[in-house]
């Protein structure tokens, strides 16, 4: 008599395989094209924010005090363009990342198709952050060159987990602030809406992220778990540190020395940014990926 009874393995793999298909069915019903949904005609309004004051790297400062609304404004948008282009920095990583983790795989699998997917839409979110960034009046803002190529080695050796952790880091980082700013009537409307955009689709690959974070650790043991937690903290460490350029507030046109000095004794900034990553940390914190090591990283970068 033959045996009904199913592998564990197999079992997982059907789950798996139904979230990718959930995932896919989702896309399929709920993507926009930025390039039509976005307005991109419309000239800049500089009586709108780039983002909400009070995610300002200088909100609550004695400098902000002394700022005029204008000032205030025009360093919101830079702080919004230098958001939105470390996300095509990290938008570029992920998307190699992954599709290094699906070469040769199976095609037929619904967790593959996902996954080319999920980089469709960040080539799409990329370029729309580039038209972004352009609209408001600021330059390219890149990381510093020694976190550039750090970026390169991470891109190339991150792999299952690290790869997997570090992309839902820099998702949820992004789509807590940006949940703010789209519904936030002081930011510019065409601002509001590719924050709509990316909140919306990114939702998926966060889903995503997680699912194969816990499955790549499924098997692992105490020093995989204990290293990938430590790379996925330093990774984290930079992008964070790496969102809002050195150079936003000589492009606003402000003192740039002083305001570099006050934003990085900013107290309201950092508990903004420790309470917007509580959710994050407790996914980290199931997942056992917050060691005493990686501990140190994460509260040098003011998510915990």
């Amino acid at each position: 008599m033959a045996s009904s009874t199913v592998r564990p393995e197999d079992q997982d793999r059907a789950a798996e395989q139904d979230v990718a298909r959930r995932l896919l069915d989702s896309s399929a019903k709920l993507s926009y094209d930025p390039a039509t949904e976005v307005d991109w005609d419309t000239p800049l309004d500089t009586d709108h924010h780039g983002a909400s004051p009070e995610w300002s790297t200088l909100y609550a400062t004695t400098y902000w005090g002394e700022l005029t609304e204008g000032q205030r404004k025009a360093l919101t948008r830079q702080e919004a363009a230098s958001v939105a282009s470390t996300g095509i920095w990290f938008e570029m990583i992920l998307q190699q990342m992954v599709l290094r983790d699906m070469y040769a795989k199976d095609p037929t699998d619904p967790r593959f198709q996902w996954a080319l997917t999920e980089v469709a839409d960040e080539c799409r979110h990329s370029i729309m952050f580039a038209r972004g960034a352009a609209k408001l009046g600021a330059p390219a803002y890149r990381p510093r060159r020694p976190v550039l190529e750090l970026g390169r080695a991470f891109k190339t050796l991150a792999f299952g987990e690290a790869a997997y952790a570090a992309i839902l880091v820099a998702e949820e980082v992004l789509d807590v602030m940006q949940r703010d700013w789209m519904r936030d009537e002081r930011v510019a409307p065409f601002v509001r809406t590719i924050n709509n955009i990316h909140v919306v689709e990114e939702s998926r690959h966060m889903k995503f992220a997680r699912d194969e974070t816990r499955k790549r650790l499924r098997d692992a043991g105490p020093v995989r778990r204990h290293l990938n937690a430590l790379v996925v903290a330093i990774a984290s460490y930079y992008i964070v540190t790496s969102m809002v350029n050195r150079d936003v507030y000589a492009n606003a046109g402000l003192d740039a020395a002083r305001a570099r000095a006050e934003a990085k004794t900013n107290e309201h900034h950092k508990s903004l940014m420790r309470s917007s990553c509580s959710g994050l940390m407790e996914f980290l914190a199931s997942a056992r990926l917050l060691t005493k090591p990686a501990l140190f990283f994460y509260k040098r970068a003011d998510l915990i």
